[in-house]
């Protein structure tokens, strides 16, 4: 390798990174295709030979600035970029690229990649290169002297192992692959750590090495195989990072000037399904979302839209959570019978390759800045739900196991079906009683739907015409305005970071939500109609509204639009069909005001008669109820020994506890 040949390289095309790297990270990046362009048999060697050519570029380098710096090479030819899951033997200590989601990584530690032991009898220094997670001693020291030797140098360096998955756009349908990589020295820096984390997506260039397994000791014949990075960036495909034309900025442009841009977008939702065009209008403004507002005192508000979808089953839930997902970039579809909170949030587990606890990024975390789609979000168990708190408030999911503390970025619009419990909505229960959902987390949800099937002769008619249509003439379920260019389209409007609320709108919010606040308190209820979070949702709706119009004030149509889809949302599942008010405790998964004031009742009644006997006839009770105008006595006394209010000493009998 003619060293003197790359110090030309170095000197003509890279002398000012050269010196820049000096006092920075101690690395210069090199463009392959330039280095292509002045020398094209050293390159392709550099691809079949990696580590004499890297060596060789090392001292070129060093005897050019006079200090120990590395070159690392990036944007290798599309011949060498290859799927993880298609790495094999044959393409063993040559170098490539690939694309990784980071699943888990390790703790940065110190590790020796070279010793210097010292002869007892001649005191000669001898080194010896360290290659496996064993130290490696001299057999023999020139002197003859064989035996032990004393260890008296050690050179380390930093070291950080991942844990590498293809992303979900390249694996659909399929088993993601996955592969250990190994970063070393500058590549582990704090700046690198932070870009290396778990969830991050990454461009890696390195050289695939084996990894020897050893069985009791032993070595095995099988192996393990991992790549060390030489070169390592963020290749995320976010909506700020899609390639967006001339032409598509054109149509994009004309698009948002159309008058029916709302109905021509919410058209390119699941066109397949018949209908639903509240909820379909609400899913579009999801994958716009509102603006993340970061308040004087620190606090963050997210701008994420999060959705709820329950209802009876058949009626098209799954489609519409794998249709928008299928939309976004870093978007995901799960089933929630079939994932765990570790497997959504994050999680620690051993590695055998590090020998230590490492952190595992969840779905949530991969799809940050993304969406994800939970079916059958119902069926998770309550420790999984519980672990979803976080995630869905302050889109972050923070770990404290086995000695890992972190805290990692899940800004993830969430979009969950469910399905109730009993088989069909039954509109005269709350949400809580039908779906098994903890009610603090049914409070995270900005909007809840539900997808009711009711027979309607002149519903069902169309229904079934629309299914006849699209399955003998296709190109009618095709959508308006096509998937590339809807993903284009929000890529555009999610550009817009800053938007100024109007007066026209912020008015009609306000007047909507003192109205819906007061309309139904009186004396004799307390029933509480809306409460802040809504208040909060209604401006992510407003602010997703105008987004669509690529506009960067949120109008008085914006309001409107908001206020109709959150009145929708509140007429479905909050309506109390006792007192004829939305009471947000029945979407919330509270108590509604109703069944508080009835409960109220039968405690008075049970702690007047309770002066006269200790046990209390339930015969007793209900006849005073009667009197009262109370019906449905045997569920609230029901509810009160469930909560351990009263007991029940004897069959018919109660007493107070």
């Amino acid at each position: 390798m003619d060293v003197l040949h790359l110090e030309q390289f170095l000197h003509e095309k890279y002398l000012a990174e050269l010196h820049k790297a000096l006092n920075e990270d101690k690395a210069v990046v090199i463009d392959f295709s330039v280095f292509d362009r002045f020398d094209p048999v050293t390159a392709d060697q550099l691809l079949e030979d990696p580590e004499n050519v890297l060596k060789a570029f090392r001292e070129a380098a060093e005897s050019i600035v006079q200090e120990k710096i590395h070159v690392r090479f990036r944007n290798l030819p599309e011949s060498r970029h290859i799927r993880i899951r298609n790495l094999r033997a044959r393409h063993m200590n040559r170098l490539w690229t690939v694309d990784a989601t980071i699943k888990s990584a390790s703790e940065v530690k110190p590790q020796i990649y070279e010793a210097v032991f010292e002869c007892p009898e001649c005191a000669k220094k001898i080194p010896v290169v360290q290659e496996t997670n064993i130290l490696q001693k001299p057999g023999q020291c020139e002197c003859g002297r064989r035996g032990d030797f004393s260890l008296v140098e050690k050179k380390l360096y930093d070291v950080r192992w991942l844990q590498g998955i293809e992303p979900f756009e390249i694996t659909t349908g399929e088993q993601p692959g996955e592969i250990s990589i190994l970063l070393k020295e500058d590549l582990t820096t704090p700046r690198m750590q932070k870009k290396t984390d778990p969830g991050s997506r990454l461009t890696i260039v390195g050289v695939l090495k084996e990894l020897p397994k050893r069985i009791k000791g032993k070595l095995s014949t099988k192996m393990d195989m991992y790549i060390e990075a030489t070169y390592a960036e963020p290749s995320e495909i976010e909506f700020e990072e899609l390639e967006i034309t001339e032409e598509d900025e054109k149509k994009i442009l004309e698009l948002s000037k159309d008058t029916n841009v709302y109905e021509k977008l919410k058209a390119s939702i699941a066109p397949g399904l018949w209908g639903f065009d509240e909820i379909k209008e609400a899913v579009l403004l999801q994958l716009f979302g509102g603006i993340a507002h970061h308040l004087a005192d620190g606090s963050r508000i997210r701008g994420n839209i999060h959705i709820l979808l329950t209802g009876d089953p058949g009626v098209g839930k799954t489609q519409i959570l794998k249709l928008v997902s299928s939309v976004v970039p870093r978007g995901r579809y799960v089933s929630g019978s079939g994932v765990s909170g570790a497997g959504l949030t994050a999680t620690v587990v051993k590695n055998e390759i590090i020998g230590g606890w490492v952190l595992e990024a969840g779905a949530l975390i991969l799809c940050n800045k993304g969406l994800i789609a939970i079916d059958e979000f119902d069926k998770m168990s309550r420790d999984d739900q519980i672990a979803m708190h976080e995630a869905t408030s302050i889109e972050t999911v923070s770990i404290a196991k086995a000695s890992i503390v972190a805290t990692l970025p899940a800004q993830t619009a969430v979009l969950a079906g469910a399905n109730p419990q009993y088989g069909r909505f039954d509109p005269f229960k709350s949400v809580a009683e039908q779906i098994q959902i903890p009610e603090t987390l049914l409070s995270r949800f900005d909007l809840k739907f539900a997808l009711k099937d009711k027979p309607d002769k002149a519903a069902d008619a169309k229904l079934a015409d629309h299914i006849i249509s699209t399955r003998r003439y296709p190109q009618i379920a095709e959508p308006i305005i096509n998937r590339n260019l809807l993903r284009k389209y929000i890529a555009y409007a999610k550009q817009i970071q800053d938007m100024e609320l109007t007066e026209e709108a912020a008015a009609a919010l306000k007047d909507f939500y003192v109205d819906m606040r007061n309309r139904n308190v009186t004396q004799e209820t307390n029933t509480v109609s809306i409460t802040l979070r809504q208040y909060e949702a209604l401006i992510r709706l407003a602010e997703a509204s105008a987004k669509i119009r690529l506009d960067t004030k949120v109008r008085i149509e914006d309001a409107d639009r908001a206020i109709r889809l959150m009145k929708y949302s509140l007429t479905q599942l909050g309506y109390d069909y006792e007192t004829g008010a939305i009471d947000i405790d029945r979407i919330e998964g509270g108590m509604p005001a109703s069944k508080r004031k009835k409960i109220s009742i039968v405690m008075e009644i049970i702690d007047t008669l309770h002066k006269e006997s200790k046990e209390i006839a339930l015969e007793d009770i209900r006849a005073e109820a009667e009197n009262r105008g109370i019906e449905g006595v045997d569920e609230v006394v029901a509810r009160l020994l469930r909560d351990g209010a009263i007991f029940e000493p004897r069959a018919g009998f109660i007493r107070k506890v």
